[in-house]
């Protein structure tokens, strides 16, 4: 049985965020993220992943929790990307057992989404596998342009100013033109 915070995660991403809300930020549902789930983050964020992993709703709420919620609450921050390795690893151990297949097909992206959001190519290369199967024509069209800008740079240079890393002079044109993730 999974704990109570699994299907309120799963409520407030699936059902009231919803499909119109999930790639659309507003700074209002970013606050909202911020109040309702960073005490969660915060008493979650330093378990295993194999803590996360006894069932598939537990599996996908700790996913979204860890891979989607911080870029909402900490947008432009270091933090937005501070539990991405957890998120992974949740996702790697979730698909192992087939998690994804128990969900519709519109929340099964959120399984894959932590491999696009990864600066490893691997990573990036799994993603594309992923969403290259029929039924994620509009995640794959992401999916490549993910891979692209870490094939070219091998890593994603809108996150420089938030890791305080120095941005390229090739990275600047990538920057002006909108690579936002």
């Amino acid at each position: 049985m999974n704990a109570e915070w699994v299907p309120a995660v799963l409520n407030y991403w699936l059902n009231e965020v919803g499909p119109q809300g999930w790639f659309d930020s507003s700074e209002e549902e970013d606050a909202r993220c911020l109040h309702l789930f960073r005490a969660l983050l915060d008493v979650q964020r330093d378990k295993p992943a194999t803590d996360f992993l006894a069932d598939a709703d537990t599996a996908l709420a700790a996913i979204i929790l860890f891979d989607q919620f911080p870029r909402n609450m900490f947008r432009d921050q270091a933090r937005a990307f501070a539990t991405d390795g957890l998120a992974r690893a949740i996702a790697d151990g979730a698909l192992a057992r087939g998690y994804d297949e128990a969900f519709v097909e519109a929340a099964r992206p959120f399984f894959y989404m932590p491999f696009m959001h990864s600066e490893d190519l691997a990573d990036q290369e799994r993603s594309l596998a992923l969403f290259s199967r029929p039924g994620y024509e509009f995640n794959l069209d992401f999916a490549q342009a993910h891979y692209d800008i870490i094939c070219r740079f091998g890593r994603f240079p809108h996150r420089n100013v938030a890791l305080g890393r120095e941005t390229r002079p090739e990275e600047e044109e990538a920057i002006e033109q909108g690579a936002h993730w």
